[in-house]
């Protein structure tokens, strides 16, 4: 054997390679522990997220609408006392990195009252209000009545002339309705409703409630249809808030005159084709230019 080989015992060899082997184990558990740890870490963050986008949502626009109390006291119950909460709240939007796009404008009802129907998604629909309160005038919505005991937010939806309505009781419902539609037509106002009654992150619409239907069918006046695209961007079950575009799409008005309560399941059928079909296309168009925005700025 040659002098410079130094010969190294076999037990010395296992030793050094058992001592390897259990780095090489020991790394690896690391680097397991350590991934999952990360991916635990970027779970946290997205709720984190969405959570934290949440809280600013809700407190921003709190104070957006609650420091024009003072004016509203001016002009009690007039849609003007929106404007610049509406401002606001589109302001917000833009803070949270969503981009509402309105369509249609030529299609809004002039010199005349209308129901306004819009698809229900989130609280972030606030934002969708604020943006055809600024492009429409004499507006007015109608709510549950517990927003209005959400402190100066819900004095103010009272001060901007919102119409409370109690769900827990179908007698006083209805009265509130039938007075808002002798109003719509005297006073001209759009009303603006939720026909679906309930928010949610559907690919279609949900089936639409009467209650709409019978205060437009009462009042003689059009209907406005407005289609809001599903927001892409958001995921309650998953707790994801990312930025991202919304389409408003403002339809042709469906008119009522001389309809009765026996047109109603008709006009219902009418009112929701319509407006699903947009919100199905709109989607799909939504969602479509930003793929085509992301493969750009990956260029």
């Amino acid at each position: 054997m040659p002098a410079h080989i130094v010969q190294v015992p076999r037990k010395r060899l296992q030793v050094v390679f058992q001592e390897l082997s259990c780095d090489i184990c020991s790394s690896l558990g690391l680097a397991v522990v350590f991934f999952f740890v990360m991916l635990f870490a970027l779970s946290v963050s997205e709720s984190f997220k969405y959570r934290s986008k949440f809280t600013f949502f809700i407190l921003a626009s709190a104070i957006a609408a609650g420091i024009w109390i003072p004016f509203m006291f001016c002009r009690m119950r007039s849609w003007k006392n929106a404007i610049m909460p509406a401002r606001g709240v589109v302001i917000i939007a833009k803070m949270l990195g969503i981009n509402y796009h309105l369509r249609g404008r030529e299609n809004i009802v002039k010199d005349t009252g209308c129901v306004v129907l819009i698809n229900h998604q989130s609280s972030l629909d606030l934002c969708v209000l604020g943006k055809l309160w600024l492009s429409m005038d004499r507006c007015s919505v109608i709510s549950k009545k517990e927003i209005l005991y959400l402190g100066p937010f819900g004095l103010a939806c009272w001060l901007w002339g919102t119409v409370f309505i109690n769900r827990g009781n179908v007698e006083e419902s209805r009265q509130t309705i039938n007075a808002t539609a002798e109003s719509i037509r005297l006073t001209k106002r759009r009303l603006l409703l939720f026909p679906e009654g309930h928010r949610h992150s559907n690919n279609t619409l949900l089936p639409f409630k009467k209650g709409a239907f019978h205060v437009a069918i009462k009042s003689q006046m059009p209907i406005q249809p407005i289609v809001v695209s599903k927001y892409y961007f958001l995921n309650d079950k998953r707790k994801q808030f990312h930025s991202g575009n919304s389409y408003i799409t403002i339809l042709p008005p469906i008119p009522t005159t001389g309809m009765t309560k026996d047109d109603l399941p008709e006009l219902m059928q009418q009112v929701y084709t319509v407006m699903n079909t947009t919100f199905v296309k709109s989607t799909r168009e939504c969602f479509a230019d930003h793929i085509e925005e992301e493969s750009l700025k990956d260029e």
